[in-house]
């Protein structure tokens, strides 16, 4: 299995701390936030990386090289323009050739052993992706994502408004003490995956959503799996995250 990571974007929210680094390139513990889930993807046996690169992408390439360091092999990829994460994938599409690869944004921290759990559970079936999920988040911010009793994917909804969700639980997709599993930002995917980005559409906010092509996948009788994160994740949003990451760990 090979891996992509999107580490193109500035990180905004992060203010000053990214006018001359990309976001995944801040630190944890000592070490940028991309080391960290390039050594966890390693120590699942995943060893062929492409990182999807923009803003200040010679941060990345200059560091991390071709991964000769890390005991991994590196490619690259430019995201030129920042229009959305459903075209982004799309860059590492000779690299991914025939294989399936773990995807992951360059700002999600978890433990390793959430790679080592989501391979298993793709191992599980003929799955065409795989799609991670956690509680707790708030899913305006994110994506909300609904599951049959398999705990495979039947309905996702990108970051839904208070109106939408006020529709879900009149549709009955959102009841009464059932969870809201928050869309984690890492997944696994075959190549048919690249079938549905390429048609995709802009959406309302004027950008290539990857939930939407994950969207079409399912409609298309494409089984997606769920898997949820056990132990500690983490989006690297903005400073008081990475404050307090540097106060603890996160594995």
């Amino acid at each position: 299995m090979k891996s992509v990571i999107l580490a193109a974007g500035k990180g905004t929210r992060m203010r000053g701390l990214t006018d001359e680094l990309p976001k995944p390139m801040l630190r944890v513990q000592g070490k940028p936030i991309l080391e960290h889930i390039l050594t966890g993807l390693k120590s699942v046996g995943i060893l062929q990386a492409c990182i999807v690169v923009g803003w200040k992408s010679e941060a990345i390439t200059s560091h991390f090289g071709d991964g000769s360091k890390l005991g991994m092999r590196l490619e690259y990829a430019e995201q030129r323009v920042q229009d959305g994460t459903g075209k982004a994938p799309e860059l590492a599409r000779d690299f991914v050739g025939a294989d399936c690869f773990l995807l992951t944004y360059g700002d999600i921290l978890v433990p390793p052993q959430t790679y080592a759990d989501m391979i298993a559970r793709f191992e599980q079936g003929s799955f065409s992706g795989l799609l991670t999920v956690t509680k707790g988040e708030d899913v305006t911010k994110g994506g909300i994502n609904f599951f049959d009793e398999r705990f495979c994917l039947k309905k996702i909804v990108e970051k839904p408004s208070p109106a939408q969700l006020d529709e879900l639980r009149a549709q009955g997709w959102l009841k009464p003490g059932d969870p809201a599993w928050y869309n984690a930002g890492i997944y696994i995917f075959r190549p048919v995956v690249f079938e549905f980005t390429a048609r995709l559409q802009k959406s309302p906010r004027g950008e290539y959503e990857l939930t939407d092509a994950i969207a079409a996948l399912v409609d298309a009788k494409h089984t997606v799996a769920g898997c949820r994160i056990q132990g500690r994740w983490v989006d690297v949003r903005d400073p008081e995250v990475l404050k307090q990451l540097e106060a603890g760990s996160f594995g």
